[in-house]
């Protein structure tokens, strides 16, 4: 009798779990799209379809101008951490393995690992004597501290696509005489683009919805778009949020989208 490999589907049930399990993570985003097209005020009672809500959100000053901030912040937070997550990925795998090393990868991905509150307090402090010192009150706070928390995100699928990647053609560039440079320009770079890009999108969408670093670091007048979110729930719930929210998710699918186009083509 030939012996049946193990396989979790098979297991009575598992069907059924898998299906509640994805009810539970993807109804409630169906149910806020859906009265993101309510016609009425209510974010429970569906009263008709109507889009009078996107143009509501877009026509308040105050969104466009957190989103604009949130956008800006997200922009120059994810290229600062992709860059120093791209030399800290190089630096730690192509190299012989010395002792320390996980000692500098717990380092990297302390952000990971610490709860946010603590990093947050932690970037208040540190701050705060940096304004009182300098008496600088703008977003490049914000902007730093978004980078800082960022990095391990974006570290990760580049250290993982280098990790992936066969070295071999980085020393038949360099058995052709290319200097490091040389090679890493035109052999290691091509190769590690979709790592980086994945990283760069990651560290993007994480910055984008931080709520409790921002709320701890900015100062007044620099709410962001979560943060922004936040404030009018605990005033008044209205479906102005959910077109918002609604948003949101879009540009996160269309930068899935992209990548997802992107890693194909390359690979």
């Amino acid at each position: 009798m030939a012996r049946r490999d193990f396989s979790a589907s098979r297991i009575p049930g598992f069907a059924t779990v898998a299906l509640l399990v994805f009810a539970a993570l993807y109804l409630p985003i169906f149910i806020l799209v859906a009265f993101s097209f309510n016609a009425g005020d209510s974010i429970a009672i569906w009263e008709g379809f109507s889009l009078r809500w996107y143009p509501e959100a877009w026509n308040n000053q105050q969104v466009r101008e957190v989103t604009l901030r949130s956008l800006t912040i997200a922009a120059f937070a994810s290229v600062i951490a992709t860059f120093v997550a791209t030399m800290a990925a190089l630096g730690t795998t192509r190299r012989r393995r010395t002792r320390g090393q996980t000692v500098i990868y717990l380092m990297i991905n302390q952000p990971l690992m610490v709860p946010e509150i603590v990093t947050a307090v932690a970037l208040l402090i540190f701050f705060a004597s940096i304004k009182v010192a300098t008496g600088y009150q703008g977003l490049g706070y914000l902007i730093a501290a978004h980078s800082a928390f960022c990095i391990p995100f974006a570290y990760l699928p580049i250290r993982a696509r280098l990790e992936g990647m066969d070295q071999s053609l980085e020393v038949a560039a360099a058995d052709l005489y290319a200097t490091p440079w040389q090679a890493f320009r035109h052999v290691t770079l091509p190769l590690l683009m979709p790592g980086i890009v994945a990283g760069l999108m990651l560290a993007f969408v994480t910055s984008l919805d931080d709520v409790v670093i921002t709320l701890f670091v900015k100062s007044a007048g620099q709410d962001t778009l979560p943060t922004y979110m936040l404030a009018q729930i605990r005033r008044s719930v209205s479906a102005e949020i959910n077109a918002i929210s609604t948003l949101l998710l879009l540009l996160t699918v269309i930068m899935l989208t992209a990548f997802f186009v992107l890693t194909r083509k390359r690979d």
